[in-house]
């Protein structure tokens, strides 16, 4: 894991130990490097409770409780399901925040509509949950590394502006 990311997950570490709050993931695209970001400082354990790597819409469907209809609808790679899996691991793991993420890393995948790049974030708590994009193509590791290290970045900014405080 980069430096960066190292920084980030810290500080998200130190407000939600700090707070008490807890949170969960819920990832396609990634699979499951925004949960190692989050579980790589010690002492995590007393905030992350846990995460779904949710790569089919099966189980985006099953455990997550993602609509089938917006599934179809949509696709997995839109702002409303990356939105919908965060709901869902709040609801499924039973913590205060989650982040999720889906979308089309490559090389392959992609489609006019949704091109190799495009991941949707999501991140917030049961009261809102705000998405971000990413469209660039940077190829599959670059892009996996940029999504993780935004959706951390994101996270912590939402915690910031929560103004929950880590002392």
């Amino acid at each position: 894991m980069e430096f960066e990311s190292k920084i980030i997950s810290r500080q998200i570490g130190d407000i939600l130990y700090a707070s008490g709050y807890t949170i969960g993931t819920a990832e396609s695209c990634t699979g499951g490097r925004i949960s190692e970001a989050i579980m790589a400082i010690p002492g995590s354990s007393n905030y992350y409770k846990g995460g779904v790597v949710a790569y089919t819409d099966e189980v985006k469907e099953k455990l997550l409780g993602v609509s089938h209809e917006v599934l179809e609808e949509k696709s997995a790679v839109s702002e409303e399901v990356a939105r919908e899996m965060a709901l869902g691991t709040i609801k499924a793991i039973g913590v205060d925040f989650a982040i999720a993420s889906t979308g089309v890393a490559g090389p392959g995948g992609g489609t006019a509509e949704h091109p190799v790049g495009t991941i949707w974030l999501a991140y917030g708590n049961k009261d809102e949950v705000k998405t971000f994009k990413l469209t660039e193509d940077f190829g599959r590791d670059i892009n996996l590394a940029i999504a993780t290290n935004k959706a951390i970045r994101l996270f912590l900014d939402f915690l910031k502006e929560l103004d929950i405080k880590s002392e």
